[in-house]
Formats: C-alpha cells, structure tokens, sequence
C-alpha cells in the first residue's frame, strides 16, 4: 500500500509539503484535462476549491475517452445533466482507502454508488487504480471509467 500511495503522489506531483484544494490538486497531475473541463462547464470549480471535506473518485482523461465523442460533446452541454453525473463521482466526507467498505454510498448527487472491494477496489463498473491523493479539502481516488448515476 505505501508503494501505491508513494507511486501516487510521484504521478500527482506531490512532493511538496504544500496542500492544494481537490481542483487545484487534479489540475497539477496533468491527467484530469476533460475532468477540469468538465467541472468548469457545470459550474463546479467554486464548490470543489471549497472547505468540504470531500471524497473524489476522480475519472482520468484516458477514462472519458471511453465515451463516444458525440455523447461526450453531448453531456459537456447538457450542463443538468453534467452536474448530475459530477456530483455522483463525489462523496461528503474524507474517506480514506484503509476505511473503505463494501456496500452502497450516498454521493453528493443523491444516489447511491455500489462500492466492491473484492479484487480490488470498484465503484460502480469503475477500478479504483490510485489511492488517498490528499488535498487539503478532502481526498481523491483515480479511477478508470466515468460512472453514471442510475
């Protein structure tokens, strides 16, 4: 686990003793370009950079790049929608990987996301692929696929 977290804070650039707020902290890993986007369409920015806590399943590039180009030009202006499908990737609260269980988890969109934790950590039909990326208003877990709320 300490490798993971350790190869996660290389990939972030999380050397510093510095804290950076959840947007902030995604945006310097270089990787969350459409996430970033995508926030800043929905009008979201203001709400991650404040105080929260929160808990981030954060979608990479190369996870948004699995949605066909015209439904994922279709949802960047479909800011309802957007919002909607946003808020379901986070969760109020610090949640740390050694305090993750199975089961479902309410997210700020109001759903509830399935968490697995056989074989690994999945949210939905996503695999958590990197751990307590700390900022200092919450958390971010990287994960490989956009989820959709139900």
């Amino acid at each position: 686990m300490k490798k993971l977290l350790l190869a996660s804070m290389l990939a972030f650039g999380l050397t510093s003793a510095q804290a950076k707020d959840i947007v902030d902290t995604a945006v310097a890993a270089g990787n969350f370009n459409t996430l970033a986007a995508a926030l800043q369409a929905a009008g979201l920015v203001d709400t991650l950079k404040g105080k929260g806590p929160f808990t981030v399943f954060a979608p990479t590039d190369a996870a948004f790049a699995k949605i066909p180009k015209a439904d994922l030009d279709a949802l960047l202006a479909d800011k309802a929608k957007l919002t909607s499908v946003l808020t379901y990737h986070v969760v109020s609260g610090k949640v740390m990987a050694k305090d993750v269980k199975a089961g479902k988890v309410k997210t700020v969109q109001g759903s509830q996301m399935t968490v697995a934790t056989k074989g690994g950590v999945m949210v939905d039909n996503a695999k958590v692929t990197a751990t307590d990326i700390v900022a200092d208003n919450g958390v971010i877990h990287v994960i490989d696929t956009v989820i959709m709320p139900r």
